[in-house]
């Protein structure tokens, strides 16, 4: 019965939002456990790598940049910030390595699509992967609530609370909620920064990288899929795909990622929370706060 329910969830988990995939799994989780761990490691491995592929033909490539010229010594200095103080925030939480670097990516450049871009290249386990995903999409759900309101009695104009959320919201999903609520304007300023912030998935994947080489190791293990996402990029950009094509494919590539969600959720042990407890809530909101705070003083 647990074995047909698991079934179930996990094809119905393409249908939902990720958040919700990801909060489901967790759930299953902690009521019952993994009927199949050894092959959902396995399957959420490959699975990731695809949905991280398939949002590259979602992307266009000269309007991402276009649009983040006149921004990018900002982001520089936003990204490499976040992820120099989530690196000393962590290590004063005494929080896992791998679990602080993935809460550090998502809250510089685009919440979950960077968790998930950055989980196999660091090698981080289904506990690390699940807990961070589930601070910055509930993050993201207060974003939502948060943001409008206060950017109205900020009286930020639709330019500036476009940028703001843009920088300051971690995923693209929330962003869009946001500024659809503040305004038209809004909506289109911040949909089009945050798809061009999320291009700097690859240089951190290139960083990455290097940063977490195996001591001892000459070798570099190379993740292959990050030139698969650069080749569907490109293959948006300058091939002229039919724009259906395109489209199914990014929704395809969406659907992989919920699914993708629900196998990391109900991987996630007791242990391993109760081994953290609340310490990586609190690295996200600290840093979520300095990133907010900071594009405020910007704007």
């Amino acid at each position: 019965m647990i074995r047909l329910l698991f079934v179930l969830l996990f094809i119905g988990s393409a249908f939902v939002a990720p958040a919700i995939s990801l909060f489901s799994g967790i759930l299953f989780a902690l009521l019952f456990a993994n009927p199949y761990p050894v092959v959902s490691k396995k399957v959420s491995k490959y699975l990731l790598q695809v949905a991280v592929v398939g949002l590259g033909f979602g992307m266009n490539l000269h309007q991402s940049l276009a649009t983040g010229r006149d921004g990018m010594l900002f982001t520089i200095v936003s990204v490499v910030s976040v992820l120099v103080v989530g690196y000393f925030l962590g290590r004063w939480l005494k929080i896992p390595t791998r679990l602080g670097y993935l809460i550090s990516s998502g809250t510089a450049i685009c919440g979950g699509s960077a968790i998930a871009a950055v989980s196999p290249v660091i090698e981080a386990d289904d506990n690390e992967t699940s807990m961070s995903l589930a601070v910055i999409f509930t993050l993201n759900a207060l974003a939502l609530f948060i943001f409008p309101p206060l950017g109205h009695f900020l009286g930020l104009s639709q330019e500036q609370f476009g940028l703001w959320a843009a920088i300051a919201i971690h995923d693209t999903s929330s962003v869009v909620g946001a500024g659809a609520t503040y305004g038209a304007e809004a909506l289109a300023l911040a949909t089009t920064v945050k798809l061009t912030r999320a291009l700097w998935i690859i240089p951190l994947l290139f960083v990455t990288m290097l940063l977490f080489r195996k001591k001892g190791s000459k070798k570099i293990s190379i993740p292959w899929f990050i030139f698969l996402f650069i080749g569907a990029m490109m293959v948006n950009t300058y091939l002229n795909i039919p724009q259906v094509l395109s489209n199914i494919l990014s929704v395809a590539s969406h659907k992989f990622l919920s699914m993708t969600l629900f196998l990391i959720g109900s991987s996630l042990s007791l242990k391993a929370i109760k081994a953290v407890g609340a310490k990586p809530v609190v690295m996200g909101v600290v840093l979520w706060v300095i990133i907010s705070v900071m594009t405020l003083l910007v704007i």
